[in-house]
């Protein structure tokens, strides 16, 4: 079992009794300044990960609600040299994991070695990249390894034995298991029960990673996360809260509400 603090921050949250909380806002949303008392708020509600936008202009994965609240990050200047600068200053804040995710290109535009070294100084723990496969990680994982920043790797229900292997092979933090076969927010994938599908995949990524697995994708209200207990070790939740924000609430009532 991987000794990283993502592993070891699930961990905790099962030892006692519970899903590992992972929510999801993009960086500088709802906007620049009010995201940085929405991340305090999810780190002192108990959020035991928080996964940190990091905003794209071509978000293959992500559904309406994430790619308009990204949209609109990155007309307010969001770049990773603002995110990472403000993690920095900011380092030893928060007592959750911090994870970046989001897209290749803009951390190839920032430098992979650069990226890695500024994102690990910045108390960064791992990074979700989701348009990498297995075969185009090693690159990656070689600048991130040394700076002790993990890949965290995407696995989901079209993910074969075999590839779930490889990805195991190199697995560190935990590994995001994707509940639907589309993008984020979109629809919620078992409303009134956990299909069969999801079970069986589920199951493949257990036997398969001796890391924590997460699942995300779908996640609409808390009477969901009693599907998943004794399945999956935590789950992701990104539209729910953006949605949440946007209709008046904060990250605060958010969490009390999915604890």
């Amino acid at each position: 079992m991987s000794t990283n603090i993502l592993t070891k921050r699930i961990a905790a949250a099962r030892a006692k009794g519970r899903l590992g909380l992972i929510p999801f806002l993009p960086a500088g949303y709802p906007d620049k300044n009010r995201f940085w008392d929405e991340i305090d708020a999810l780190d002192e509600s108990g959020a035991d990960i928080i996964e940190i936008g990091m905003p794209f202009s071509d978000p293959v994965a992500d559904g309406p609600v994430v790619e308009h609240a990204s949209l609109k990050c990155l007309d307010a200047g969001v770049n990773l040299s603002w995110i990472l600068s403000e993690l920095a200053a900011r380092k030893g804040r928060y007592k959750a994991g911090l994870v970046l995710m989001g897209y290749l290109n803009p951390v190839l535009q920032y430098g992979l070695e650069r990226f890695g070294r500024d994102a690990s100084s910045a108390g960064v723990h791992g990074v979700i990249l989701a348009d990498v496969p297995f075969e185009e990680s090693g690159p990656i994982r070689a600048a991130f390894d040394p700076c002790g920043l993990v890949l965290i790797p995407l696995v989901g229900l079209n993910t074969t034995p075999g590839r779930m292997a490889l990805y195991a092979r190199e697995g560190r933090g935990f590994v995001y298991f994707v509940s639907v076969l589309g993008t984020t927010g979109v629809r919620s994938a078992f409303d009134t029960g956990l299909p069969e599908t999801i079970r069986t995949g589920l199951a493949a990524a257990k036997a398969a990673f001796d890391i924590p697995v997460a699942l995300g994708f779908g996640l609409k209200h808390p009477d969901q996360l009693k599907a998943l207990d004794g399945l999956v070790d935590a789950a992701v939740f990104g539209s729910a809260l953006i949605r949440h924000i946007d209709a008046g609430g904060d990250s605060k009532g958010f969490m009390q509400v999915w604890k």
